[in-house]
């Protein structure tokens, strides 16, 4: 039998095939300059000796405190092709959080964009790491960049460790979440398959490159030959101003912040010319809000993951038999979690015994995955990597149906679940039926203590701009679509707290009524 020498799987190699292929393309438009396949390779290759002349070297962790950027994509090529850790920081968290992170990573080094000077500064002093900063009167990023010499360090296996992403830390202290070389590279695959990428693709960073590695997206859009169009902050006026002027092809974000786009004046104006394939994770988002996209020649896919399994997992692919139904019957449908990912492994939907749930559309279980596209563990914490894993599969925490068809649909997290005079009421039914309502932008359902049913829904709105609603109103909207009792008790107005990639912080929310017991009411 003949010798074959295998290489390593690593998300690095699409650049190298790209400045090959494509080396005269554009890679990056941020702002006012302009990259090509050739040069991002260049600056990434330099960027391996900038780390050299830190003292980087293979295996060591390096921070990156980086606006969506050429820098950003720049760390996601040069920190892996140093054989080094790439720990990309929630640019929304305070210093405090980001030193906790950054002493329990043990970074040897933080890149900061400008825009984060001063928290780099801060994070210095703080926790002793050396920083260097991007852009600014000095920029010591490209100062040092202008003169390295190349020295990459290749990999010899492809489950070495490539990244430590932290979680949002809702419940606890963030958990570092171990990703590996091969997981990268194809789940990168997945997505640039799933979102049918090819080089006249032009992909907007809507989403943080922080959050997952932008859900592999840096290596996906290098990987077909791509643009990457950068947004360094969230702005729905300049997000409408790039769809136009780059004829947008693609782009990601939360739910919240598909709302921003459908809610913005802009959205007034004459539709796109040509359609947007829109990719959304996070919270679920509603049917009413898929159905506006749609609206607006936008064409959402819903995806489905976690920290823990390098973003998506699941994407809910388009089934052709969907087509026959009514658009209000295909924004439902397109508000399912889906499919396994084309590299995934098959996802289960479990009883507490472990054992599969009937693909029926109502029993409910919790969703277990392994696979690829799976953590190596929790960094330092092998009690919660242990914790997180029954049998040898990662148990999500997250309650799902499986449709007979084999679809899930996720109904709410385990910890969301609010059970009421022993009935079950999943948040996520009744925050669709509220954001239902054409005065509502956006909805959030928690449990609050109640001294006759255990619990009771109390629902936090957010109004459209404009637009008015008082609670009654919102109480009788649900209880004309869905049981009476899984209507709120009482309705609390105003914008809700959210995470960085835009999942409403219902933890805080609850923080809000612990001490707050309903008197007796009705079921």
């Amino acid at each position: 039998m003949a010798e074959f020498t295998f290489e390593p799987l690593t998300p690095t190699a699409f650049l190298r095939r790209s400045a090959v292929v494509f080396a005269g393309r554009t890679a990056v438009v941020d702002g006012d300059r302009v990259f090509t396949y050739g040069e991002l390779a260049e600056r990434s290759r330099a960027l391996t000796g900038l780390l050299d002349s830190l003292g980087v070297g293979e295996g060591d962790r390096v921070a990156a405190l980086c606006a969506n950027s050429h820098v950003m994509l720049e760390l996601h090529e040069g920190v892996p092709l140093r054989g080094a850790v790439l720990v990309p920081l929630n640019t929304r968290l305070a210093v405090d959080e980001l030193c906790y992170i950054i002493r329990h990573c043990g970074a040897a080094v933080i890149v900061a964009t400008a825009e984060f000077a001063e928290a780099a500064r801060r994070i210095v002093d703080a926790a002793g790491v050396r920083a260097v900063i991007a852009g600014g009167p000095d920029d010591e990023y490209e100062r040092r960049l202008a003169v390295a010499t190349p020295a990459p360090i290749p990999i010899a296996d492809e489950t070495t460790l490539l990244a430590v992403n932290y979680t949002s830390g809702t419940t606890g202290p963030p958990k570092g979440v171990m990703y590996h070389h091969r997981g990268a590279y194809l789940q990168a695959l997945a997505m640039a398959l799933h979102n049918g990428l090819d080089p006249a693709s032009r992909y907007l960073w809507t989403l943080p490159m922080f959050h997952c590695h932008g859900w592999s997206f840096p290596w996906a859009v290098t990987a077909a030959g791509a643009t990457h169009v950068c947004l360094r902050s969230i702005d729905p006026d300049a997000i409408w101003g790039l769809l136009r002027r780059h004829r947008i092809t693609h782009f990601s974000a939360a739910p919240t912040v598909l709302s921003m786009i459908a809610n913005a004046p802009e959205a007034a104006g004459p539709a796109l010319e040509s359609a947007v394939a829109v990719t959304t994770g996070g919270a679920p988002p509603s049917p009413t809000l898929l159905a506006r996209m749609r609206e607006l020649n936008m064409d959402v896919t819903h995806l489905y993951g976690l920290t823990e399994t390098f973003g998506p997992i699941a994407v809910n692919q388009w089934n052709p038999d969907w087509d026959a139904a009514s658009p209000d019957q295909q924004a439902v449908l397109r508000a399912r979690q889906g499919v396994p990912n084309v590299i995934a492994s098959p996802l289960r939907v479990v009883d507490e015994h472990g054992a599969d749930v009937t693909a029926d559309a109502t029993t409910l279980g919790e969703v277990a995955v392994r696979g690829n596209d799976v953590m190596l563990g929790y960094y330092r914490d092998d009690t919660a990597t242990r914790e997180a894993t029954v049998d040898g599969w990662l148990r999500t925490g997250d309650l799902a149906v499986r449709h007979p068809d084999g679809y899930l649909e996720i109904r709410d997290r385990r910890k969301d679940i609010i059970i009421s005079g022993g009935e079950n009421i999943s948040s996520v039914e009744v925050e669709r039926v509220l954001d239902s309502h054409p005065a509502v932008l956006e909805s959030a359902v928690v449990g609050v203590a109640h001294d006759r049913w255990g619990e009771v829904p109390v629902a936090f709105v957010d109004l459209k701009p404009d637009r008015a609603a008082d609670e009654e109103d919102l109480i009788r909207h649900v209880r004309g679509r869905i049981a009476a009792f899984k209507a709120p008790k009482r309705v609390v107005f105003g914008p809700l707290p959210k995470t960085s990639t835009g999942k409403t912080r219902k933890n805080l929310l609850r923080q809000r009524l612990v001490a707050d017991v309903l008197p007796d009411a009705g079921h």
